[in-house]
Formats: structure tokens, sequence, C-alpha cells
């Protein structure tokens, strides 16, 4: 059964028989085959909820990226494996455990990201250190910190890191990108500064570090395009 399953969640992984249209539904496919509903639906006011749609949403928005669901979200398999057991358990969603690959290569500014949430953390367990790989991961991605890890808003982003990285995340009392803040708590640890100016305001890089992170999540940003190419009604728009 595991293994049926599993080949069913490796071709949805991946870009839907080569089809990169039919890749942005994916992602809320998977969030709806972990969870049951729809990301949009989720109910977060118990920290455990929270937990679970954090943890899907980064697994739904590493569905979307096409490839391997695991490396995509910052973890190995076994853990990959361990998360959806604990988590998920009704999904029956499995890594291909039983086919032995390498592991997979870190490179050394994930594993700076990582370490640093590491040494931070607020609450035990699994779930922080999973998070603060796939945090670290998904750090590496090109979007704001809270789209690449599928999460609706930048709030909730705020209130991950708050929640299982307290110490960190209560540094960032000016607002600061989280991605920004990061690396900025990194070259402080090794006595470097990002900028020369002694106040954030006159600095070139202000926009880059304190700029506008609103905006439409990557799922339902995605949904609405596979929509409107499909010929949905979206918005008003055909």
């Amino acid at each position: 059964m595991i293994v049926t399953q599993a080949r069913t969640i490796e071709a949805t992984a991946h870009p839907l028989a080569g089809s990169n249209a039919c890749r942005p539904h994916a992602g809320i496919a998977f969030y709806r085959l972990l969870t049951g509903r729809d990301p949009a639906e989720a109910d977060i006011r118990d920290d455990a909820d929270f937990d679970r749609h954090v943890l899907a949403s980064i697994l739904a928005a590493a569905v979307m990226d096409g490839g391997p669901i695991a490396e995509r979200a910052g973890l190995s398999e076994q853990a990959f494996n361990d998360l959806i057991a604990g988590h998920f358990p009704a999904a029956m969603v499995r890594a291909f455990v039983w086919t032995p690959k390498p592991a997979s290569e870190v490179d050394d500014e994930t594993t700076m990201v990582r370490d640093l949430l590491l040494t931070q953390r607020s609450t035990d367990g699994d779930v922080g250190r999973w998070l603060a790989a796939m945090v670290a991961r998904r750090a590496m991605e090109p979007n704001h910190l809270w789209e690449d890890l599928g999460l609706r808003e930048r709030a909730e982003l705020s209130r991950l890191l708050m929640r299982h990285f307290a110490p960190l995340a209560s540094r960032n009392t000016k607002n600061m990108r989280w991605k920004r803040f990061f690396y900025r708590m990194l070259c402080e640890d090794d006595g470097f500064v990002m900028c020369t100016t002694p106040v954030c305001t006159q600095c070139n890089d202000f926009e880059l570090c304190f700029g506008e992170e609103s905006g439409e999540s990557r799922m339902a940003e995605r949904r609405r395009e596979f929509l409107r190419g499909s010929g949905h009604h979206v918005d008003g728009v055909r």
C-alpha cells in the first residue's frame, strides 16, 4: 500500500506528466492530501494546528517547485517519512526509502542558516528541528521567505519564528525582512556589518531590508493563474 501511494505522490510532486501548467495546482492538491482541506481554509488558532499548517505548506511549496519533495523541503528522506507518519498519517505518503540514494549535499549557506536557527530554538521535539532545516533550505529560493514556505502571509512566518525560534526572532525589533535578518545575525556573529551607515534609513539597501512584503500567497496566485489559463472565471476574468 505504501509503495503504491508513494509512486502516486512522486508523480504529483513532479510537474505532473511533464506539464508545467499543472504544477501550481499540485501544491494545493498535496496540501489537501495532507490536511483534508485547502490552505485558505486552515484553522490555525491552536498551536498544534498551526504547526501542521506550516509543515503542510512547506511541503506543498516544495511540490510546486518540482523535483524530490524531501530535498526541496530541506529534509532527509527519513526525516520526511517521520514527519508524515507523525503529523499526517492518514495521507499514507512516504519517500522512496527502498531505493538507495547518496545523502544529499547541503550547501554551506543553508547549513549556516539552519545552525543559526537550531541554536535559537524555543521549543523541544522534532518539529523545531525539522523547521530549522526546512526554513534554511527554503530561504535559498528567490522570493520572500513566507512565499517560498508556502504560507498565506508574512504574519504566519513571524508567528512560526516567534513560536519555535523566539530568542532569535525577538531580536528583529525593526521588522527587518526575515532573510536579511538571518544574514545580519550571521554577519554579526562573525564580527561583520551589513551596512556601513550608522542608521538603517540612510542605507542604500533599505528597501531590500525593510521593503513591503505583503501580497498574495504563491499557492493562491498560481492557482488563480492556472484557473485563468484553463478558461475558468477568476475574479470576473475569463
